[in-house]
């Protein structure tokens, strides 16, 4: 899917029009500079709309015997939720076991789950999106992703749980067939 290029006016002028709506005077002191500032601020947590994950990927080792779990944890990430447009963020973790020795850098990981995190978005989807770009990239035996994330929409809103964590994970190859190599690769995640 092809996505043009953001358009930071129109994204001014909406802004502007969201302040009328609630009441607010967008030519008053605070808010003058307002929509510049959240055009702006939308083209950086939004840049993931025009990058693929996948892109990240294409650097990979050939280190012939190593087919043993690599895994990468306690990534940062922040997205907004597309149901209201306010931010969730947490940690993710990825762990894969490699085949024919195809290793990509440790940073390629959390750059897949940084530029799938960077769009309106959904927590699951980006689990999904990040196992399914290593997945096919890497050509790996499997791939388990593991996100864990608090939701501003239950936190300032809604039913107003601060401080609750939402769990999604994505599984794909040996860690969905194999019990014993999911479990241990969550045991990895989950030691501190």
């Amino acid at each position: 899917m092809k996505v043009k290029k953001m358009d930071t006016l129109k994204i001014e002028n909406a802004v502007r029009d969201i302040l009328e709506a609630i009441g607010e005077d967008p030519n008053r002191e605070g808010l003058l500079d307002t929509p510049k500032r959240i055009a702006k601020m939308y083209e950086e947590i939004f840049s993931g709309l025009h990058e693929n994950p996948k892109d990240h990927l294409q650097i990979f080792f050939q280190e012939e015997n190593h087919e043993e779990m690599v895994i990468v944890k306690d990534i940062s990430f922040h997205s907004v939720c597309e149901h209201h447009l306010v931010p969730f963020f947490g940690k993710a973790h990825v762990a894969y076991i490699p085949k024919g020795g195809k290793l990509t850098g440790l940073s390629k990981l959390a750059r897949v789950v940084e530029t799938a995190a960077r769009r309106p978005q959904l927590q699951e989807r980006i689990a999904k999106t990040v196992a399914e770009s290593i997945m096919e990239v890497l050509k790996p035996h499997g791939v388990l992703v593991v996100l864990e994330g608090e939701h501003m929409c239950m936190t300032m809103r809604g039913i107003k749980k601060p401080g609750s964590k939402t769990i999604t994970s994505s599984v794909r190859g040996i860690f969905e067939t194999d019990a014993a190599t999911r479990a241990e690769a969550l045991s990895l995640i989950n030691s501190r």
